[in-house]
């Protein structure tokens, strides 16, 4: 049987970790390990200057007073789980481009892939008209899952998976392997004395037709291969 460490950066109680828990547990062993409260944004944040407080949550739920990177080392090195995949989200928003770098969610399954397990970060894309549905996120989930698991990751690699929001009506969206956009996100500041209050339009970003941006917000699943390494 499979054996899945699930995590997230939104936070133990949010409705995607449990969305992709449950579908995890259709095809193997499952255990949850999430930061008590909402970590979103903060990359590869590390905690090494205070104790990490771990409580349970649920049968084989816990939740950690940290980051996410900080539960999968406890996970992986603290309580010593003998697991075969790292799982990373359903992030309430989307990890395109340049977002990968920023991302608590990416980072959780980037911190596995350093310390040799594989991995799937999973995210949704949110329009700002639109709700999430999570059952059908959860049968996306189990399609791209279905797919991924057994091809694996090649050394130094992960996987990033971003949901389309597309409305009700909609065609289901394929899945599409994809590069990742290289373009900066659109970062701008309205100043009012001395504040300075992000403005950046995010749905405005420049895109790449082939790339994870363009075949996400055209209304597809876009899955990319990141490689810790560049050429690796």
């Amino acid at each position: 049987m499979m054996r899945f460490l699930v995590t997230n950066d939104d936070g133990i109680s949010a409705p995607g970790i449990d969305t992709l828990a449950s579908v995890a547990r259709q095809l193997g062993h499952v255990r949850v390990l999430a930061p008590v409260a909402p970590s979103s944004g903060i990359s590869h944040q590390v905690t090494t200057h205070r104790p990490l407080r771990l409580s349970e949550h649920g049968e084989d739920e816990f939740a950690l007073e940290g980051t996410p990177v900080d539960c999968v080392r406890v996970g992986l090195r603290g309580l010593h789980l003998q697991v075969d995949w790292i799982l990373s989200g359903i992030n309430a928003g989307g990890n395109l481009g340049a977002d990968v770098y920023i991302s608590g969610t990416v980072a959780a399954v980037r911190e596995g892939t350093l310390l040799g397990k594989p991995g799937i970060a999973l995210s949704h894309y949110k329009r700002r008209d639109r709700d999430f549905d999570w059952s059908r996120a959860a049968r996306w989930t189990l399609a791209v899952l279905r797919q991924l698991l057994p091809r694996g990751c090649p050394s130094g690699s992960f996987w990033s998976v971003n949901f389309p929001n597309p409305a009700p009506h909609d065609p289901e969206p394929e899945i599409v392997f994809c590069s990742l956009d290289p373009h900066p996100l659109p970062v701008q500041f309205q100043r009012e004395d001395n504040l300075f209050h992000y403005r950046g339009d995010y749905h405005a970003r420049p895109r790449d037709p082939d790339s994870d941006v363009a075949v996400c917000l055209g209304g597809n699943i876009a899955v990319c291969l990141l490689q810790l390494r560049p050429g690796s």
